[in-house]
């Protein structure tokens, strides 16, 4: 599909594009339905119960109910898990307005990654909508801290994701990738980056309800002093990869795109939600600003005015 810019202007969905497949915890069969939405609609999870009745959970920060392992968003006692991979690619591709209706209380896991909804939403296309597109500027540094580990924002004119991991398995160890966010470079370097864990950790996340979905045809498993899927690996850092992958999934929770520097330290979906709760308590460390209101340096990958934050959508 020829790409092309679409500027400072919010877009939706051009049709109605569907998921099938299984939750990588409750092993369930899960399925999305994505629908185009209006301007200002923002994304929006829509689940029902057995009674019937139904509830929309927004795509935002506070409406985080769980990060424990994965990302969970809930309201009134109804939740969609793992959401990080497809507000991942939702991000980068530069789609600002969807409903989601959700069928399980999973989104589904396909093949642990973001690269089968980057597949759909190219396929699909975009739409262009009359009203702005709003950005996230972040004004002065918001940290947060939990032993040695940590994760920040701070200033910064484009969108760069600066993370890095540090696990004991010397078949991991200490890892780091440096990410300025495009549509383009989000499809070539992190969409295929696929979930991890450990083979020693599989029974124990068994019996409290975890990983009941998850495979080798989804996820990297580690053990026995190497990586246990027949093909390997996808990339030599494809575990750091990830992790700025479910970074740019859980910051897309804050509800519109960002202008500044993302880093961590052994971070991970809690530390990914509690920094954004930092930066929004702290009014002095934001603003809202229209995308024709960003300007690009010399020199930076990203923020062109006119031209669609983080490349997008360039659908």
């Amino acid at each position: 599909m020829q790409l092309k810019k679409f500027g400072g202007y919010q877009t939706t969905l051009a049709r109605e594009i569907r998921f099938d497949g299984v939750g990588v915890h409750a092993g369930k069969p899960a399925s999305l339905l994505l629908r185009p939405a209006s301007a200002d609609r923002g994304i929006v999870f829509r689940r029902t119960d057995e009674t019937g009745r139904e509830v929309e959970i927004p795509a935002r920060f506070d409406y985080v109910v769980a990060t424990d392992l994965c990302t969970v968003l809930g309201v009134d006692g109804l939740s969609v898990a793992t959401v990080e991979h497809l507000m991942a690619a939702l991000l980068a591709l530069g789609v600002d307005n969807v409903d989601i209706e959700v069928e399980g209380p999973e989104v589904p896991i396909l093949d642990g990654c973001s690269v089968t909804f980057v597949d759909g939403i190219q396929e699909a296309g975009l739409t262009v909508l009359a009203s702005p597109r709003k950005v996230l500027r972040i004004l002065k540094t918001v940290r947060v801290e939990q032993g040695d580990a940590f994760a920040e924002l701070s200033p910064f004119e484009g969108c760069r994701y600066d993370v890095t991991i540090d696990f004991t398995d010397p078949v991991i160890g200490r890892q780091s990738y440096v990410f300025d966010l495009s549509a383009h470079g989000f499809r070539t370097e992190l969409a295929r980056a696929r979930t991890f864990g450990f083979m020693s950790d599989v029974e124990k996340l068994w019996k409290i309800g975890f990983a009941l979905g998850s495979s080798l045809e989804n996820s990297v498993a580690v053990g026995e002093g190497r990586v246990m899927n027949p093909e390997g690996l996808r990339f030599p850092d494809e575990f750091a990869r990830h992790k700025t992958l479910d970074a740019v999934g859980d910051l897309a929770l804050a509800g519109a795109p960002f202008v500044g520097r993302y880093r961590s330290y052994k971070g991970g979906h809690r530390m990914n939600v509690a920094v954004l709760k930092a930066l929004f308590a702290d009014h002095a460390a934001y603003e809202f600003v229209s995308k024709s209101a960003v300007r690009r340096e010399a020199g930076s990958a990203v923020m062109v005015a006119g031209s669609g934050l983080a490349a997008a959508p360039d659908i």
